[in-house]
């Protein structure tokens, strides 16, 4: 609860940051009529609609196991975060593509950039913040897990977070192309500068989309633990005794803490029904132990092979 507690908060800065800067920027393309500053607000506005579909994630899918749930919610976090990865496909890239592609085969006529200047500089500060905060929530889990913060960025089951950490470096790339594409137009008096920085932020949220849209549906098809982990539950449930070899292991991560063991076991053909009761239990133990996002542990006692 304590870490879905810290993803809330750090989706909700990032939320706010956005929400406010989608507004300045609107205001400073219309008045620069630059394409990219009107491209960069609607990636923000993409953004904070992605931010509340995350918001949703958490809520719905922090709620508990029941009757006609058993297994809980957890996959709804990755149904909301699959479609605020679509928003920021849908509601970013495909207006910057157009307004960038507009740019180039009609022109524009731009006014005064000082605004935009002024206002990129303003969303890089508060997109930095949000940035560092969800980072530093990422750092703070990989040091935990004692796993390299780039390893845990491409395989952690937070998609929320991971969502906000790309979505906010996106977002800082993006301001930089925005305010190259201004300078350009301002040394060469070429508008074709602006339509192209337009372009790149279209395609740097597709890439975005196509990455956060990966990993979501990797985790609402079933994703596995990695294999050194996969690796150490074997070893675990072999260190108790009674227990002779591990047939068949199956792991799957329902969520960000929420991880569910299957395996099929050959105990000791001498083994009573009491010891392999016991065994069970005690390699549950010490899986939970040792794991403690293992949440639900399945052990079937199998004939071992001939």
């Amino acid at each position: 609860m304590a870490e879905n507690g810290e993803s809330t908060f750090t989706v909700i800065v990032a939320a706010v940051a956005n929400l406010g800067i989608a507004a300045a920027k609107a205001v400073a393309g219309v008045v620069s009529g630059s394409s990219a500053m009107l491209s960069e607000a609607a990636h923000s506005v993409a953004d904070t609609v992605t931010e509340v579909m995350l918001l949703t994630a958490l809520k719905r899918s922090g709620k508990p196991a029941d009757e006609d749930h058993p297994v809980g919610h957890g996959g709804e976090r990755y149904i909301w975060a699959m479609l605020a990865s679509v928003a920021t496909f849908v509601g970013g890239a495909v207006f910057s593509v157009y307004d960038g592609v507009h740019t180039l085969t009609h022109g524009e006529e731009v006014g005064d950039p000082l605004v935009s200047y002024v206002v990129l500089g303003v969303a890089f500060v508060l997109e930095a913040f949000s940035l560092r905060t969800g980072v530093r929530q990422m750092r703070g889990e990989a040091a935990r897990l004692r796993t390299p913060f780039g390893r845990y960025l491409r395989l952690t089951p937070d998609t929320t977070v991971k969502a906000v950490v790309m979505e906010d470096s996106a977002a800082l790339a993006g301001l930089m192309l925005a305010a190259g594409g201004l300078l350009g137009v301002q040394i060469t008096g070429w508008a074709v500068w602006d339509g192209i920085a337009s372009l790149l932020i279209g395609a740097l949220l597709v890439y975005v989309a196509w990455v956060l849209g990966r990993s979501n549906a990797e985790l609402l098809i079933g994703r596995p633990l990695p294999a050194p982990m996969r690796d150490a539950v074997r070893e675990e449930i072999l260190s108790v005794p009674h227990i002779v070899d591990v047939l068949e292991l199956t792991t799957l991560i329902q969520g960000p803490e929420e991880v569910m063991i299957a395996a099929k076991i050959d105990f000791r053909d001498v083994a009573s029904a009491e010891q392999v009761e016991w065994a069970c239990e005690e390699a549950e133990q010490q899986l939970r132990e040792r794991f403690p996002a293992v949440r639900r542990v399945y052990l079937d006692p199998t004939p071992g092979r001939p």
